[in-house]
């Protein structure tokens, strides 16, 4: 499992997304939004909104939050037009980060994306400099108490998984995003019900860092993730799980 999900994993279990849940909502809205608006609403021929559902149901975010948010997506309500925009940049050490966003305004969000950079020691790049170090990648993660894990690994295995992995009580199953739907289909058949799911930016290569630069580091993925505009953060770093832990606490 790399950096960026173990932290993912770690605030989720320390409670530190729910902290912030009205920001959640808010970034969801338009992500939703968003994905309506690229290819409909009707969730069932348009899987990145069917998938953005149900991260927006596992948030606990009302039906009719949810309703507004596709509507506002296909024109029917109030219309709201996001422009989508990666960044790309280093952290403290040398770290990858790439930045995805949705903005109504690019000059802003740049403006904010390069503070927030600055401010934690690192520095925004050139647009390609960083997004060769990762690849798509489905990621299904599972609380591994009461769970058979050989039973998954087999049964996401013949569903066509690249791989299965274990990391303290998380099992966490990886596909290519050919094999997402029907590796979460598979699995979802047997009544195991995923702590999230989604489609996530893998780095082929990591980072080690400890102390000050590793405290800087999760400050700048923090301090990206707040942004309003920023809907995801994607890293190299490698951080020990005990590091990670004591900043989320």
């Amino acid at each position: 499992m790399s950096g960026h999900s173990k932290w993912s994993t770690i605030k989720r279990k320390k409670g530190a997304v729910d902290a912030k849940r009205g920001k959640l909502f808010t970034k969801l809205i338009r992500e939703i939004a968003s994905a309506a608006g690229l290819g409909g609403g009707d969730p069932t021929g348009n899987p990145r909104l069917r998938l953005v559902i149900e991260k927006a149901r596992a948030a606990n975010m009302p039906k009719d939050n949810i309703e507004r948010a596709i509507k506002k997506g296909t024109g029917a309500g109030d219309a709201e037009h996001y422009e989508q925009v990666t960044y790309e940049g280093y952290g403290p050490g040398g770290v990858a980060v790439l930045v995805d966003a949705l903005t109504d305004n690019r000059k802003r969000t740049a403006g904010e994306v390069r503070h927030v950079f600055s401010k934690y020691g690192g520095n925004l790049g050139a647009s390609g400099c960083v997004a060769y170090l990762f690849e798509r990648r489905g990621l299904i993660q599972f609380d591994r108490e009461g769970l058979d894990g050989a039973a998954v690994l087999e049964i996401a295995l013949e569903a066509g998984a690249l791989d299965v992995n274990e990391s303290g009580d998380t099992l966490e199953v990886v596909t290519d995003p050919a094999s997402f739907e029907a590796v979460r289909a598979a699995l979802a058949g047997r009544g195991w019900k995923p702590a999230s799911a989604e489609i996530s930016l893998e780095p082929g290569s990591t980072v080690k860092l400890a102390g000050r630069e590793a405290e800087s580091m999760l400050k700048l993925s923090e301090a990206l993730e707040d942004l309003d505009d920023v809907q995801n953060v994607y890293a190299n770093f490698d951080i020990s799980e005990e590091a990670m832990a004591k900043f989320a606490s």
